[in-house]
């Protein structure tokens, strides 16, 4: 099995590193987008990662535009925010997609947000609440695409 989350900007060293504990323990591929917030060295990342991080899957891209360089987006991309109605649920994760969250301060940057409209999800909150945790929504929606293909997830 095999997901990739793309964080966008992060900020938050301990966030960083629970998602990079989450992407190991599920499978998957973990992406960061610079500029990044702090140095992924940092021991705040190693700490929150405990001894998964060498075992991490990890790409650092210098930007954004590296990374689509680099990377083919089409209907295989999902871009977590709170700016669509459409709830992660909805979507019909495949084995290789990517999953998009933004940083804690500023999510995704509107033009990747317009450009991929169709392709925008988000967790229903109620209207006390404007975000998560980050590393919480990636945990959430992760492992409803690990839920979705449960059937061809590596188990082992």
């Amino acid at each position: 099995m095999s997901f990739n989350l793309v964080l966008v900007h992060p900020q938050i060293p301990n966030n960083t590193g629970a998602i990079g504990r989450l992407c190991v323990n599920a499978g998957a591929s973990l992406h960061l987008i610079k500029p990044i917030g702090f140095d992924i060295d940092e021991k705040a990342v190693r700490r929150a990662g405990l001894d998964y991080w060498d075992k991490l899957d990890l790409h650092v891209w210098e930007s954004l535009d590296d990374f689509f360089s680099n990377n083919t987006i089409t209907d295989n991309a999902y871009f977590a925010t709170t700016k669509t109605d459409r709830p992660y649920f909805e979507a019909e994760f495949k084995e290789g997609d990517y999953i998009f969250f933004g940083s804690e301060t500023a999510g995704i940057p509107e033009d990747i947000l317009s450009r991929y409209q169709s392709q925008t999800i988000t967790i229903p909150m109620t209207k006390e609440g404007r975000s998560l945790n980050l590393a919480i929504s990636t945990g959430i929606v992760l492992y409803d695409a690990i839920r979705q293909n449960y059937t061809t997830f590596d188990k082992a």
